[in-house]
């Protein structure tokens, strides 16, 4: 798991149970009547597989899963990105953990909903900033209307979905809740970096039910949901174990990977950002 994955990666996948705070604005598509109390939160075929991570037992400890000089690198690349590409606006972080990205955008000026479908990851998101809208659901029917946000975006979540329809249908409706004209994020894991598979045995995110997914995947349905592509590249190389204090010479290499074709197929990320072409 990246750097990034304490703040983004809890995991998406299939049915919605939400419970958005009123003061978002934000359209809410009408909900299921709510479990009765003795129900369980997450029906076993609305879920994951059953090997999956349950992030409410990891939650507690999640952001220190990695060294923080390290996550904080991942965090200010990530945060840079979306303020040079993306103006403020409406923005849905899909998967969105303990909330680290989101509360550093919220911090940018960005109007910033969080939704995860683990609770015990949202409780870390209202304690870091209860101004944020915490959205308990699942990215596969997310509860808001069409066109309804300027950004929807995830980070180190889809590797975690795992399953291709389930994926697939997370970026459709990833798509539909973006507005035209708006854009679609995804930053996740490249399957072509070799350290991925070590890194994924060590941290308690992951069980071994994940799945490294290739840009083609994404692309596909980006496009089957009416987005275009405006930036695809690999992004990121900065490993966990990377020292504090030779962290300045580990940004100057990681940038220098990054510009340099074929080497820059091995980054940590590929980072896919479409633009949303259509108005449903």
């Amino acid at each position: 798991m990246s750097a990034s994955g304490r703040s983004e990666a809890a995991s998406v996948a299939t049915a919605v149970e939400a419970h958005p705070l009123p003061e978002s604005g934000v359209p809410v598509q009408p909900k299921a009547p709510p479990p009765t109390p003795d129900a369980p939160d997450k029906a076993p075929n609305e879920v994951f597989h059953p090997n999956q991570t349950d992030f409410d037992t990891v939650a507690d400890a999640y952001d220190d899963s990695l060294p923080h000089h390290v996550m904080d690198h991942y965090l200010d690349k990530r945060a840079e990105f979306i303020r040079r590409h993306v103006a403020p606006g409406r923005v849905v972080d899909v998967g969105c953990g303990t909330g680290v990205l989101a509360a550093r955008l919220s911090d940018d000026g960005y109007d910033v909903t969080g939704v995860d479908p683990f609770r015990g990851m949202l409780k870390y998101l209202k304690k870091r900033r209860p101004g944020i809208d915490a959205v308990h659901a699942f990215g596969q029917r997310l509860p808001f209307g069409d066109d309804s946000f300027d950004l929807a975006y995830c980070v180190a979540v889809m590797h975690h979905v795992a399953d291709p329809e389930a994926v697939r249908e997370t970026v459709l409706e990833m798509t539909r809740v973006t507005k035209p004209g708006g854009h679609i994020l995804i930053w996740d894991h490249n399957p072509r970096n070799p350290y991925w598979p070590i890194l994924m045995k060590r941290v308690p995110q992951d069980t071994g039910a994940e799945r490294l997914i290739p840009e083609k995947e994404f692309l596909e349905a980006l496009h089957a949901g009416g987005a275009k592509p405006i930036v695809v590249q690999p992004h990121s190389l900065i490993p966990d174990f990377a020292p504090r204090r030779l962290m300045p010479l580990a940004i100057r290499t990681e940038s220098i990977v990054e510009r340099a074709p074929l080497l820059n197929r091995l980054c940590a990320h590929n980072v896919i950002l479409a633009v949303k072409t259509i108005q449903r």
